[in-house]
């Protein structure tokens, strides 16, 4: 897939990411409103025979956190719009599946990092055969984790834009297993569309 930030300065990455967010068709509002719903789903479920809940009597790790959004702002975009978005159901296909157009769909990251998003160490290689494209629209959420002072912690940064699978970086260590992004990147190729 053709970069559309190939040819383009840094300095005009920002209008690039503009350009690219408002010809989606997914609205920058929906997708806050998407995210933000998943993540009050998350403590409104219950589990168990006795009900338990989420930061009342279970209180998961972020890699949990993460999963539970990673299922469930697709699952609910796809209730949304079955004939325009699905759940990936192929080691090709992106987290969320634009039915219409694949270039349009979405890889989700999410993190409990402040800022800051991941990829692990694959995603610095490039894409393999049969695997999903590295390039095109992400959607990153950021969260806070639990602690002893927050049994309800929230989303505090939600971005929405495109990331070329050049812009990921691999640890150097022979034995890291994860890539990250350069700030720049981050903060030009992303458009931020929430935050506390």
């Amino acid at each position: 897939m053709k970069s559309p930030y190939k040819g383009i300065s840094p300095d005009k990455w920002k209008d690039t990411t503009l350009y690219l967010v408002k010809e989606h068709p997914l609205k920058p509002d929906e997708i806050v409103n998407i995210v933000l719903k998943s993540w009050d789903s998350i403590f409104a479920s219950s589990m168990g025979s006795e009900g338990f809940k989420i930061g009342v009597q279970i209180f998961p790790k972020p890699q949990i956190m993460g999963f539970f959004l990673h299922e469930l702002i697709p699952l609910e975009l796809a209730a949304r719009y079955p004939k325009l978005w699905r759940t990936e159901k192929s080691p090709s296909d992106k987290d969320i599946v634009y039915i219409p157009d694949e270039k349009y769909s979405i890889e989700l990251k999410t993190s409990s990092n402040p800022y800051h998003i991941y990829g692990n160490r694959s995603y610095a290689k490039g894409t393999t055969s049969g695997k999903k494209a590295k390039s095109g629209y992400y959607l990153a959420v950021n969260f806070e984790k639990f602690s002893k002072e927050k049994n309800h912690p929230c989303v505090k940064l939600i971005r929405f834009g495109w990331i070329d699978a050049s812009d990921w970086i691999g640890q150097k260590a022979a034995t890291g297993q994860q890539s990250r992004l350069l700030p720049e990147v981050e903060s030009l190729k992303f458009l931020e569309l929430f935050s506390v």
